[in-house]
């Protein structure tokens, strides 16, 4: 992980306001897309916590003006989304004040708010990030269901699993594939290749295809790749 990103996360440990290494922040970019980050916080997430707030981080950075918001799932029923941001400081401080606790999977509700929220206002992509699937509270039918009705309004969901039970993966690739979006591996090892795909999905909440097309890089090629069958 990069100096910068270890920064990152020990200031949203600390509880304090990151430093993007001036003094003085430019203001605020319009934001011209809208994505959801979503994470599972259960207890089996907790190894791999850091990893995924400085991957984040790095993301909106490269993103600019992108909207983001964080959203998550922990506990017995505890579902929490917080303000939309764009800036990434506010992001990494919202992240920082989450910790892991053991519950069973939502990811029918992450669904389902990705749905409310574009109804009010479009979200370009959601990005969920977890290593569970528990049919009792999670459906598959039900969340193969609402992936379709994210694709119906044009908004994408990449799902990123931990660990590698066939199962999970089966319906994660599902998910992905209904909605329009595109599936891959959360492997603790692999900061740096999963920075590179979430600013790829970064860039195509904000600019689409074309905005994928443009940046000529592995990544964004094995985006599209996936989105376009």
């Amino acid at each position: 992980m990069s100096d910068a990103v270890d920064a990152f996360v020990a200031a949203a440990k600390a509880g304090t306001k990151p430093m993007l290494g001036t003094s003085s922040q430019p203001p605020p970019r319009p934001s011209s897309g809208r994505l959801i980050f979503a994470l599972d916080a259960t207890a089996s997430r907790q190894p791999t916590w850091d990893m995924a707030t400085g991957i984040t981080c790095e993301m909106l950075r490269e993103a600019g003006g992108l909207e983001a918001q964080l959203c998550y799932f922990r506990g017995a029923d505890e579902f929490r989304a917080f303000d939309w941001v764009s800036d990434s400081a506010r992001l990494v401080r919202f992240m920082g004040s989450i910790r892991c606790q053991s519950g069973p999977t939502q990811i029918g509700k992450v669904l389902a708010h990705a749905l409310t929220e574009t109804e009010k206002r479009k979200v370009g992509a959601l990005v969920f990030v977890g290593d569970a699937l528990e049919r009792i509270y999670d459906d598959p039918e039900s969340l193969c269901s609402r992936a379709r009705s994210c694709g119906a309004t044009r908004t994408s969901v990449f799902m990123f699993q931990e660990a590698d039970d066939p199962e999970v993966t089966r319906v994660f690739r599902d998910i992905a594939s209904l909605s329009g979006g595109a599936y891959a591996r959360f492997e603790p090892g692999a900061a740096k290749e999963l920075a590179a795909m979430l600013k790829a999905v970064a860039a195509y909440a904000s600019g689409g295809i074309a905005a994928l097309e443009d940046r000529r890089d592995e990544a964004s090629r094995l985006l599209l790749t996936q989105m376009r069958g």
